[in-house]
């Protein structure tokens, strides 16, 4: 669908997965080259180490995070409130061609920084009420290929889905996705090197 390569691998593919509707691009025209986009958002995303509290403990994300987007699209998770930093000249491109691909507008993307295999995101779904009942989020990844986790959250006989997301892919989940699934990225048991990805996404209602 929507195309094939020239070895006819379709540049799109939609992942079989029930009460889900997603699909993986997993070559992204980016319009530039992929390790100069990854070394330009490491340095100019101001990137934030922040905390979450679990069982009444507070520890440190293992990821840095950051918040961009258009004014008033703030943003509530992990208890936290984001309110997001003007666009960067390269963020809000890849919003564009992001936007152009996949048919949906984006006014905000929370980036997160994976600086090696011990930086992580534990199982959650993307499903805050400023986000609406069916949110469309669009996952940009760049650098190490890291292993993107989908787990069914309420039927335990549907297998989980395990899918190795390279640089340049762009993971899109809409629809029902997360009602009815969590995702995570695990550690890696190998070092590995830095991933930043960028997940583009539409506040609609204040936070």
């Amino acid at each position: 669908m929507n195309g094939t390569l020239f070895n006819d691998e379709p540049v799109c593919v939609r992942i079989p997965l029930p009460d889900a509707d997603v699909l993986l691009y997993r070559r992204f025209d980016l319009g530039i080259d992929d390790g100069e986009c990854l070394s330009e958002l490491v340095r100019e995303i101001a990137w934030r180490e922040e905390t979450v509290t679990l069982w009444g403990k507070t520890f440190l994300q293992p990821r840095l995070v950051a918040w961009y987007g258009d004014p008033g699209a703030s943003y509530r998770y992990s208890g936290k409130r984001f309110d997001p930093l003007p666009w960067t000249p390269l963020v809000d491109s890849l919003r564009r061609k992001v936007e152009a691909a996949t048919g949906a507008t984006f006014n905000s993307v929370l980036a997160n920084y994976y600086r090696d295999h011990r930086d992580s995101v534990a199982m959650h779904s993307d499903d805050e009420p400023e986000l609406g009942a069916e949110p469309c989020i669009a996952s940009l990844s760049l650098g190490e290929t890291r292993t993107f986790v989908l787990q069914h959250r309420t039927d335990k006989s549907v297998k989980s889905m395990r899918i190795p997301l390279g640089s340049g892919s762009l993971l899109v989940m809409k629809g029902t996705t997360q009602r009815f699934w969590q995702h995570a990225i695990p550690k890696e048991k190998s070092p590995c090197g830095p991933r930043v990805n960028l997940t583009f996404r539409r506040i609609v209602r204040a936070s």
